[in-house]
């Protein structure tokens, strides 16, 4: 069974957008999307540099856009089950036909610009621990008064909170931690400093067309599948200030049998926790079109496997 997933903030690069605007129609579907949020897309994911794409509410729709854009080069793709880290969820909702295109891209814009208000009230940011257990390192980051924003399994949890609380962190770190890596985000992500965001979010999503998803939707906050579009938007609405848990999304994809993971634009993130963490299964990162003829020939091959194990 192959998983599309979508990567969260932190995965953007300067110019990582420049080669799939050569794709036929690529710089016309991005311009419609320019135009129907405000957002120069386009200069964002080929122009800007590191500073200002770091900026949520410009890094939240350029993500959207380049997953919703890499993986329409694709083709006509069925997936067994799709899932997407933190922002990444809302791409996920349009591969799994929960919301349409523009929507999404409308109520991601939303989402940034309600998060990064959020995040100037107080200094905050978030840090990624390598290495470590879960069961020393969260209590050590409550300690500290951190909280566990991110679970991802593979050995890997992001602390958030003020950049106080982070330095202390770097400071003390829990027992087993090799690092501490700040991360390219502008705040304290999936925490009740996040909370002013969720009622704006709540307000935004009442005006979206929403329908039930046609594949499998393997949700943030509990690696649960979620079978009611209503419920995936309230998921989304809340999932702001509240943990991410790929570790249980990770799990999930095991009880469903993933044989492969293929990760959109710009992947990379992903799939280095899935070859951790699922040890045999196939994984692929769309980070240029360079990857895009493997990524055909792996969609291919699952399909096949799907078909033949439905035919027997």
């Amino acid at each position: 069974m192959l998983v599309l997933v979508a990567p969260g903030q932190g995965a953007q690069t300067p110019g990582f957008l420049t080669p799939w605007l050569e794709l036929p129609g690529a710089s016309d579907r991005i311009a419609a999307w320019s135009d129907a949020i405000g957002l120069d897309l386009a200069h964002y994911g080929t122009k800007a540099d590191a500073d200002e794409i770091r900026d949520t509410s410009v890094a939240q729709p350029l993500l959207v856009a380049a997953g919703l854009l890499s993986a329409s080069a694709l083709g006509d793709l069925t997936p067994g089950a799709v899932a997407g880290h933190s922002v990444g969820e809302i791409t996920a909702a349009v591969f799994a036909g929960v919301l349409g295109d523009t929507a999404a891209l409308g109520f991601v814009r939303t989402r940034g610009l309600a998060m990064a208000e959020a995040a100037a009230v107080t200094r905050t940011g978030m840090s990624a621990l390598l290495g470590g257990e879960p069961d020393v390192t969260v209590p050590h980051l409550e300690k500290l008064g951190l909280t566990p924003a991110n679970v991802n399994g593979a050995g890997q949890i992001v602390a958030a909170g003020t950049m106080e609380q982070l330095a202390a962190l770097e400071a003390d770190k829990p027992e087993g931690v090799r690092r501490v890596v700040a991360l390219k985000v502008a705040g304290a992500f999936h925490t009740q400093h996040m909370a002013p965001a969720v009622d704006k979010l709540d307000a935004a999503a009442k005006s979206l067309a929403v329908a039930d998803p046609k594949v499998a939707y393997v949700s943030n906050r509990d690696g649960r599948t979620v079978s009611a579009g209503d419920e995936i938007v309230s998921r989304l609405v809340g999932q702001v200030a509240n943990p991410v848990r790929w570790d249980l999304c990770m799990e999930t994809f095991k009880e469903l049998g993933v044989t492969a993971l293929l990760e959109v634009c710009p992947g990379g993130t992903l799939t280095g926790l899935a070859k951790r963490a699922l040890p045999g299964v196939k994984t692929l990162a769309l980070k240029t079109p360079d990857d895009l003829d493997a990524a055909r020939a792996l969609v291919a091959a699952e399909t096949s496997a799907a078909d033949a194990a439905g035919a027997v």
